[in-house]
């Protein structure tokens, strides 16, 4: 079984406790992720997901750019060790219902992010009919449907 370290997204980017909702959106849009890791001196202290923003910030109507991520983030963050078997990790992650979890040495060092996708028996699930934004593409397709049985179309 292969272990977390070989699996997972590596020196992933943070954002300090002092950023707002909205530096965490960029981030998260940037790197085409749905959680942003907050630390400090390279040391774990919390994570925002894309819904912690919608419900914390948008259905709360606050503002964005003065709501501090500290305000709206999950504290009590779920972590596993770059060390850990794969099998190993993938419990905690089904455990909590999370998507992804924060790799963390001993020493508190974030390290990396276990995407749920890395486990065939928990794919990265998406809405039917939706693909990542990166596969995305736009298609027009035309088929032309007689208005009534026997007519022409042109």
């Amino acid at each position: 079984m292969p272990q977390v370290r070989e699996l997972m997204t590596k020196d992933p980017r943070t954002i300090r406790p002092g950023a707002t909702a909205v530096d965490a959106a960029r981030l998260m849009r940037d790197e085409d992720a749905g959680v942003a890791p907050i630390a400090e001196d390279d040391r774990l202290v919390g994570v925002v997901t894309d819904r912690d923003i919608a419900i914390r910030v948008v259905a709360e109507a606050k503002d964005p750019g003065s709501t501090k991520v500290t305000e709206i983030a999950s504290q009590n963050v779920v972590t596993i060790d770059p060390q850990q078997d794969l099998d190993e990790a993938l419990r905690p992650m089904a455990n909590h219902q999370v998507r992804r979890l924060p790799v963390v040495e001993e020493d508190g060092k974030l390290v990396g992010i276990l995407p749920r996708r890395t486990s065939p028996d928990m794919p990265n699930r998406r809405a039917p009919g939706r693909s990542s934004r990166k596969s995305r593409t736009k298609r027009t397709i035309r088929v032309r449907v007689p208005l009534r049985p026997g007519a022409r179309t042109t």
